[in-house]
């Protein structure tokens, strides 16, 4: 009697488990992708929000030390903190005379914004810091 050639059911039922498991790997390769992808992306934005807030506040109106708050969309929060950082009274250059005399008082305030949002339960954030010059 000769024997026909083939798989036999326990070698097709191990292929089987072994291909189940590499493509139960293969999705959860993917899964990881994905979120990395959301969360690169969303730094992005938090990013780019956060530099817009900051130049808003170093070059609109007078620095007014304090905290500010606000939604901004998209499930964006932001927080703006300004403080003095030191003080100082300055003459002008090119004039003279007795010390102090048209002096200007100036102030360094730091700036601080801080862009948040929650992705899948996770709370993210995003700071950025700079120094500003006011009188």
């Amino acid at each position: 009697m000769r024997r026909q050639g083939g798989f036999t059911l326990l070698e097709v039922i191990i292929a089987l488990i072994i291909a189940g498991m590499a493509a139960a790997a293969l999705m959860a390769a993917v899964g990881t992708g994905l979120r990395a992808t959301r969360t690169a992306t969303m730094v992005d934005q938090a990013l780019v929000r956060a530099k817009s807030r900051l130049t808003a506040a170093t070059h609109g109106e007078k620095l007014v030390p304090g905290d500010t708050r606000g939604d901004d969309g998209g499930g964006f929060r932001w927080r703006l903190h300004v403080a003095p950082v030191a003080s100082a009274t300055v003459r002008p250059v090119g004039v003279v005379g007795p010390r102090g005399a048209a002096s200007v008082p100036v102030v360094l305030y730091g700036v601080t914004v801080w862009i948040a949002w929650a992705d899948g339960g996770a709370s993210h954030e995003v700071e950025l810091y700079t120094e500003q010059v006011g009188g």
